[in-house]
């Protein structure tokens, strides 16, 4: 069978030994990082002179004190002050695979030696055409028709995207509908779907979005007839006008809110009757359920029309059905992720998809489990400091003192102190701590240590 060039570098036993070595010291060192560990004192003031710099260089401070040093190990993380920290929030949901994995960065060195720096609209590598192909077909796998996909350098490129493409099938109309307290991303055109005002203060109007209360648990028979309700009010007032419906199916920004599925079937109907493409926004769900895809979770494989992915997947991308197809020239990117990404995108999808992660008795939900029922017994211990869990899956939240929004804040900058990476979400009248755990990095003894340390912060917080 013929071969090419690129087959003989690749197999060479002398770029074989390389990979080999690399891994062997990755483990050498690796080997030292043992749990959470304070800064050194030698390299506190350097440390500390970088981060004034560095708030110079960006014109802001950063939210944590945070410069990694380069390595890692799992769920833990060494910073360049040689502290070492659990990472239970991982770049906001990128780093699923924790840090220093050494399967991810195998993929990366693969990539690296590829000749394409960066694919895109003109070049693509054969590894896109893997990548392009294990999403189509995992995406399809129950009956869902967004077989088409294209990728992206970010979330918010890919829910552009989707916008585009969803405005250009549904032209004239031109607005869309989207979840009360959602967030779409920050460039010109999300920030006015994110459904937050100090995100586009100052920016000229671009779309216009009619929001839709999302679903409650507490109240479910009452939250589908107010949300369907609103829906058919905005349809009323301004009939033929609406495009799309963006749907978060779970809330990460605003707490991990989790949907249901007679709730969504309730609001898809109503897109279905009046001509609204349902596009699912599942940048920070991706990856995150018993499912690859929450609307696998939910079962909406047979109503999506466009879906987005991002964070977990490495690559971003752009999901949609055959009748959604753009024309040429309407979406176009110089370069869709470097060649490492790509690589890295295909080990991290194909390692969930095939080692043990999905399904009821997957890793991703026995995890939750085990970090769901630390959290409930700190609610027992520290019932006036602490309440839930909240979430699904990778997706944990929960509210301390009352959801307090400066205390809550002044929380997880103890706990990160005390060596764990969390972040705020959610807003008035309730902020919550959020934990986006790497899955792919976490073992059950990594969140009985992480627990221990929220149990420790709360009793050092009044």
């Amino acid at each position: 069978m013929a071969k090419t060039i690129a087959d003989g570098f690749f197999n060479d036993p002398r770029l074989k030994e390389a990979k080999k070595l690399i891994q062997e010291a990755l483990k050498e060192h690796q080997s030292q990082i043992k749990g959470v560990k304070s800064a050194t004192p030698e390299l506190k003031a350097d440390y500390g002179a970088l981060l004034k710099k560095v708030a110079d260089w960006r014109g802001g401070a950063l939210f944590y004190n945070y410069l990694g040093s380069g390595i890692g190990k799992g769920p833990l993380v060494e910073l360049a002050d040689g502290s070492v920290k659990y990472d239970f929030i991982t770049g906001i949901g990128v780093h699923y695979m924790g840090h220093s994995h050494p399967g991810v960065i195998e993929a990366q060195i693969n990539g690296a030696v590829s000749n394409t720096v960066m694919n895109g609209h003109l070049q693509q590598n054969v590894d896109s055409a893997k990548l392009l192909e294990l999403l189509s077909t995992q995406a399809c796998k129950n009956g869902a028709e967004v077989k088409n996909v294209f990728l992206s350098t970010s979330g918010a490129m890919a829910n552009e995207n989707a916008f585009k493409i969803i405005f250009q099938k549904r032209y004239p109309a031109a607005r869309f509908f989207a979840f009360e307290k959602c967030f779409a991303g920050r460039t010109l055109g999300m920030a006015w779907v994110t459904d937050k005002g100090a995100y586009r203060q100052g920016l000229p109007k671009t779309i216009d979005v009619d929001y839709i209360p999302f679903y409650s648990a507490t109240d479910h028979k009452g939250s589908i007839e107010a949300a369907t309700k609103v829906m058919r009010k905005y349809i009323t007032r301004y009939p033929g006008q609406h495009a799309g419906f963006i749907m978060e199916l779970i809330q990460g920004e605003n707490g991990s809110w989790v949907g249901h599925q007679e709730y969504f079937e309730a609001l898809i109907k109503v897109c279905q009757e009046s001509n609204i493409s349902v596009f699912v926004d599942e940048v920070q769900t991706f990856a995150r359920t018993h499912e690859l895809f929450s609307f696998q979770h939910f079962k909406l494989d047979k109503h999506v029309d466009v879906v987005s992915i991002g964070k977990n997947s490495q690559v971003c991308a752009t999901l949609f059905k055959d009748d959604h197809k753009p024309k040429p020239g309407l979406i176009s990117q110089t370069f869709t992720g470097s060649s490492s990404q790509i690589a890295a995108a295909y080990y991290v999808i194909n390692e969930v998809v095939k080692g043990g992660y999905l399904g009821e008795n997957g890793k991703i939900e026995k995890l939750h489990q085990h970090f769901k029922g630390h959290l409930e017994k700190l609610e027992k211990k520290h019932p006036s400091k602490i309440s839930g869990p909240f979430g699904i899956g990778a997706m944990v939240g929960t509210t301390v003192f009352g959801g307090d929004e400066t205390k809550s804040k002044a929380f997880t900058f103890k706990l990160f102190d005390n060596g764990v990476l969390s972040f705020i979400a959610g807003g008035h009248p309730t902020t919550r701590v959020r934990f986006l755990m790497p899955i792919m990095a976490v073992e059950e003894n990594h969140i009985d240590e992480v627990c221990a340390i929220i149990d420790k912060t709360l009793s050092e917080m009044e």
